[in-house]
């Protein structure tokens, strides 16, 4: 291959080069979008928010309960709430 042929071949081909390299240098400087460090749960127990009007409220009973598993017995809390008039 010829010197001249060479020189030209380089000369067509160093714009693309340096367009290529100036591109790949502006992708990799924009800013990323942070990802969370923990994932969030995808499903959850709804939540139902009550709010009766003043002349009710809850009452609320609570006991422990005897739980017969594999690993042995497990004494367990119990609650049972409901709306009361005043």
């Amino acid at each position: 291959m010829s010197l001249r042929r060479l020189m030209v071949m380089t000369a067509l081909a160093l714009p693309a080069m340096l367009g290529a390299a100036q591109h790949a240098t502006a992708q990799t400087q924009t800013p990323l979008i942070a990802q969370p460090s923990q994932p969030t749960a995808r499903y959850g127990r709804p939540r139902i928010e009550i709010y009766p009007r003043p002349p009710l409220y809850r009452r609320c009973v609570d006991w422990y309960e005897l739980q017969y598993r594999p690993s042995g017995t497990v004494l367990y809390p119990q609650m049972r709430c409901w709306w009361v008039r005043r």
